[in-house]
């Protein structure tokens, strides 16, 4: 029951964190528009992080059917359920050893994979909530193919990490910048009126820009935005 209620964020006060973004007058209009979102995790941290590594730079079609061919293939059968849901994920001792090649991923890639796997299973890596967020960074961040955009993704869903921010995230940049793209130092910058909950601030611009809102709507709030930091 604690692994689903981690799943859905349902032990988040949700009251506490948006009087903590509510200095923004950008997140005020998302939050009016989304009242009750909440920051999904993850069933398992590790499935979670080797996701996030095959969805680097292909789209969500085609990170999807390969995962599909990482279960099918590594994954254990599991006999006492029906056959479209008899796999388990491969665990971190099987890929760490696995032949990957084949999958459709680069070799570059691959060896992001295995490098992570070897990883969890030395104890160098682990998804247990209550880590220090540079720190975890720091660490992610040593495998070779996993930048700081991965390594944050992953601490806001596997980690639970409620300061997780994506300050690389082309979307964030566009929907900071009313449409042209601002930097990421702009962004980070924006972003640290909104401690301890930017995770929560970037559900609301992802889904903001989703809705695709008038500009127009928009302008005001980024400028005062753009104010706040100097």
């Amino acid at each position: 029951m604690q692994r689903t209620r981690r799943l859905f964020d349902l032990d988040a006060d949700l009251q506490v964190v948006q009087l903590g973004l509510q200095s923004s007058p950008l997140l005020r209009l998302g939050i009016a528009r989304r009242p009750g979102l909440r920051v999904p995790g993850s069933w398992d941290g590790f499935e979670l992080a080797v996701r996030a590594v095959i969805g680097q730079q292909i789209s969500v079609a085609g990170a999807t059917t390969i995962t599909a061919r990482l279960v099918a293939k590594f994954g254990a059968t599991r006999t006492d359920k029906p056959g479209d849901l008899n796999r388990a994920f491969p665990t971190p001792e099987v890929l760490a050893q696995a032949s990957l090649a084949g999958i459709g991923l680069t070799n570059t890639r691959l060896k992001t994979l295995q490098t992570l796997a070897q990883a969890v299973v030395d104890g160098a890596i682990s998804f247990q909530a209550g880590q220090k967020i540079d720190e975890f960074e720091q660490k992610m961040r040593r495998i070779p193919g996993i930048g700081a955009w991965t390594a944050q993704y992953v601490a806001m869903r596997a980690l639970r990490h409620p300061d997780a921010f994506l300050a690389g995230d082309l979307v964030l940049q566009q929907v900071l910048g009313g449409g042209p793209r601002i930097s990421e130092r702009e962004t980070a910058a924006l972003s640290q009126a909104w401690r301890p909950w930017r995770a929560y601030a970037v559900m609301h611009l992802w889904h903001m820009s989703a809705v695709s809102p008038d500009r127009r709507d928009l302008s005001a709030d980024i400028t005062l935005e753009k104010k706040h930091v100097v």
